[in-house]
């Protein structure tokens, strides 16, 4: 599924996925937002990785110093630009989330939520360790996850993405334990508790997981 948010879910049309969420969902999405921001600071210089038009930049932005949107999809770039206007220092690049061009240490805080690790279809390991490697010694890496109780919340979510063709309809013969596949090739896994240690243990880094509003699984790394 490389091309499919290129093709399928850029901008606008990935914006229609977050206007038609159930109020569980939105109360997910605001619970991940707020999961960050107790991290942000004055002083903190962050980096978004797989940006999309800019949801999260835009409540990041007013609470720190700077704050850095990445995203391979240029139209969706395009809508982020309009859409954090005006929201603080805002910067936005095109770039692979799993290799991008920053120097080492470039960030104190580095995030990739929303199942980003699994959403970007890249090898979930090497966007963890590009992610630690562009974070500074003392900084912090999120990574999240849907929670396993959030599933019913998330299905119902993708049915509406579907009701609306933004996504094809639901295969419900192949969806079921966290995976949602849709008739159309698209396919949404998760990383669970497990899976995020699996990933972190071969970098020689530990994690801490905190499960948020009973829907998101934040896997926190601390830069040593």
């Amino acid at each position: 599924m490389p091309g499919y948010y290129a093709d399928r879910l850029s901008a606008d049309r990935l914006r229609a996925c977050y206007d038609v969420a159930p109020p569980r969902t939105r109360q997910y999405l605001e619970a991940e937002i707020a999961h960050v921001l107790k991290h942000a600071g004055p002083s903190v210089s962050a980096l978004e990785l797989g940006c999309g038009y800019g949801r999260v930049l835009r409540r990041l932005a007013p609470r720190v110093q700077v704050v850095v949107g990445v995203d391979n999809v240029l139209a969706s770039l395009a809508l982020a630009r309009e859409h954090v206007a005006g929201a603080g220092e805002v910067r936005l690049a095109a770039m692979d989330a799993g290799r991008t061009a920053f120097r080492d240490g470039a960030f104190d805080l580095t995030i990739s939520i929303q199942n980003g690790i699994s959403a970007f279809q890249v090898d979930p390991q090497a966007l963890m360790r590009e992610a630690v490697r562009i974070t500074r010694s003392g900084g912090l890496v999120l990574f999240s996850s849907y929670s396993a109780r959030f599933w019913e919340a998330r299905l119902e979510w993708f049915e509406a993405q579907a009701s609306h063709g933004l996504i094809g309809a639901i295969d419900r013969g192949a969806t079921r334990d966290g995976v949602i596949v849709c008739r159309d090739g698209f396919r949404a896994v998760t990383v669970d508790a497990e899976g995020f240690r699996r990933l972190v243990e071969p970098l020689g880094l530990v994690a801490r997981l905190v499960e948020v509003d009973g829907s998101s699984l934040f896997c926190e790394i601390r830069v040593p």
